[in-house]
């Protein structure tokens, strides 16, 4: 019983160890060093702003930039010229650096804790309303790079292929969504600006904007896109969509698209 009991918390703490093994240490963040056997090492140290720390018997250690075993084993290496053979083990009190940031004006600035390792999606799911967040503008910025952009996929669609582990001081950027509508304009009855939602198809904005005018080229329509303040232009064989059943035709929709009704020359 006593076995089954052990393996059972090992398996909970296997991602708290793992997380430990992986962290690196920085400035802010609380050790505990324990010296078996030799209870006058002992101690708890901030790291200093130098990324150094000090504990008994043991002046100015780098541990900023470290993981935990190689801060061990920097220790031993120091500590050995004290007691012989030390066996020695460190870690985490505290932390402040396994912090991840969301920013943008899609959704309101948090700063999360890590206490252990998380997902990008984990987060998303944790900030409430997206409502307002451009998810296909949206990217997680580390280390000077963009790792991971266009989250629509995976929040609206369970395309969890693309789910990233969260490494600390990552930020994520949530963009507001400026346009929030679709256009249908041109050679329709009722042009209008439809409120865009997931999921939002060519088909769906003709439904709602009517009928064609009897001026308008029923053959073909064009979706003018803005990428990256790049105009696209994409055309849908409007005859084969409505009258033929042709899918492919029925064009996923994006925020801000203008769909143009064009009029016909005969």
């Amino acid at each position: 019983m006593k076995t089954c009991v052990l393996i059972v918390a090992l398996v909970f703490l296997a991602p708290a160890i793992s997380f430990a093994d992986d962290y690196v240490i920085g400035e802010g963040d609380v050790l505990s060093v324990h010296v078996w056997g030799e209870d006058e090492l002992n101690s708890t140290v901030t790291v200093r702003p130098d990324g150094k720390i000090s504990m008994p018997g043991v002046d100015d250690v780098e541990a900023a930039g470290l993981t935990l075993p190689q801060l061990k084993e920097r220790l031993q290496k120091r500590i050995s010229s004290l007691i012989k053979d030390p066996i020695l083990n460190v870690s985490l009190v505290a932390t402040v650096n396994s912090r991840v940031f969301v920013v943008g004006g899609g959704v309101e600035p948090r700063v999360f804790d890590m206490p252990q390792r998380t997902t990008l999606l984990r987060v998303l799911a944790s900030l409430g309303s997206l409502a307002r967040a451009d998810l296909r503008k949206a990217y997680v910025y580390r280390d000077g790079k963009k790792v991971m952009s266009d989250f629509d996929g995976l929040f609206y669609k369970g395309e969890f292929e693309k789910d990233i582990r969260l490494e600390p001081g990552d930020t994520i950027f949530m963009p507001v969504k400026y346009d929030q509508n679709v256009y249908v304009v041109g050679a329709v009855n009722q042009p209008k600006a439809i409120l865009y939602q997931d999921g939002l198809t060519v088909l769906d904005a003709l439904l709602m904007a009517g009928e064609f005018s009897k001026y308008a080229n029923e053959d073909e329509i064009v979706i003018v896109r803005t990428n990256d303040g790049k105009k696209e232009r994409i055309p849908v064989r409007t005859k084969d969509l409505l009258k033929k059943g042709d899918l492919k035709q029925n064009v996923q929709l994006q925020a801000g698209d203008y769909i143009i009704a064009q009029e016909s020359f005969f």
